[in-house]
């Protein structure tokens, strides 16, 4: 028998419960999916459907509409997603008997990959920072973990302290729906890293920010937002005219690795896909065949490489950390 249906938002409220307790999804994806099922709800209340009468025709339509109003393939694929998991709480909760959303095509994506910054500009963008101010450490740090890494923004605002294995040249991150994966780190990301751990330790800092690593001058945990002005204004200081965000820099790290020749299903972990699919949009560069090892590849590890090659003990890392921590100073 068809449970009752509850008031709205207490169902939204055990879907969001189910999408965060049952299948592990983050915070922000949570968000996103909560839009969707709003957007449905004000549909089918405009067509004075309850959700035990919604049909695959229905949910149609209102593809059809969003169409109409200049919504895009990747906007209404997202809402199909958010719908097709809200049905699918609702049968196996036993809401509805059959699921409306079960042969809803998703529309074709166009793959497309943004700007991609090539090494000298993203070095640019490291000289261009003004060497007067508090926080250029702390955004030069910032810079070469986007782009030595290959993080989602959301993944360096949210960089713990506990996690990082600056000794052993990684770090624990929090990717997509609290999965967690280890990441290397550059021999430059630890030298700024260390670097600005010592400055971090002047700050006023908020107890619930104690454990992550950039901060703002408050001493509170940065936004998202900010990262995003930061990375922006850098761009626009060295004079680059492409539009530029952290998730350009993720981007050219992924590009970069590509081109050099890294192998395709490294670069997927690395970056923290599901599935290779999300990685192939970088084949279309085909510039080489794939091989070898990906850290081997990317310009700011093979800096590193070369570095040991010309020292007497290839072995020894603290050599070559200090090495390349000279050569920032240098060079900023």
């Amino acid at each position: 028998m068809i449970r009752e249906l509850q008031r709205k938002e207490l169902l939204l409220r055990d879907f969001c419960a189910y999408l965060i307790l049952e299948r592990g999804m983050s915070e922000n994806t949570v968000a996103g999916y909560r839009v969707d099922v709003r957007h449905l709800f004000e549909f089918i209340e405009q067509k004075g459907l309850a959700l035990t009468g919604v049909r695959e025709e229905h949910l149609h339509e209102l593809l059809c509409s969003l169409r109409d109003i200049g919504v895009g393939a990747r906007s209404q694929a997202r809402l199909i997603a958010g719908m097709r998991s809200f049905f699918r709480f609702l049968r196996m909760e036993n809401y509805i008997e059959s699921d409306p959303s079960e042969l809803i095509e998703t529309p074709q994506i166009d793959k497309h990959l943004p700007e991609v910054l090539s090494v000298s500009e993203i070095d640019a963008m490291c000289n261009a920072l003004p060497r007067n101010k508090e926080e250029t450490l702390r955004n030069l740090a910032m810079i070469e973990t986007l782009y030595g890494s290959g993080l989602r923004v959301s993944e360096l605002v949210g960089l713990r302290i506990s996690r990082m294995r600056l000794d052993d040249g990684y770090v624990i991150v929090d990717g997509k729906g609290s999965k967690q994966r280890l990441v290397p780190l550059s021999p430059r990301s630890i030298g700024l890293i260390r670097e600005y751990m010592g400055q971090r330790s002047w700050l006023d800092i908020k107890p619930e920010a104690s454990d992550i690593v950039f901060l703002n001058r408050r001493g509170a945990q940065l936004t998202r937002v900010m990262v995003f002005y930061i990375i922006r204004d850098a761009a626009a200081l060295a004079g680059v005219r492409k539009k530029v965000s952290p998730h350009t820099l993720r981007h050219s790290f992924a590009t970069h690795l590509l081109e050099g020749g890294a192998n395709l299903r490294a670069i997927q972990e690395l970056l923290g896909h599901e599935t290779i699919a999300t990685t192939e949009i970088y084949l279309h560069l085909d510039t080489r065949r794939l091989r070898s090892e990906l850290l081997e590849h990317h310009p700011h590890y093979r800096n590193r490489t070369d570095a040991s090659d010309n020292s007497d003990n290839s072995d020894n890392s603290d050599n070559s950390d200090n090495s390349d921590n000279s050569d920032n100073s240098d060079k900023f």
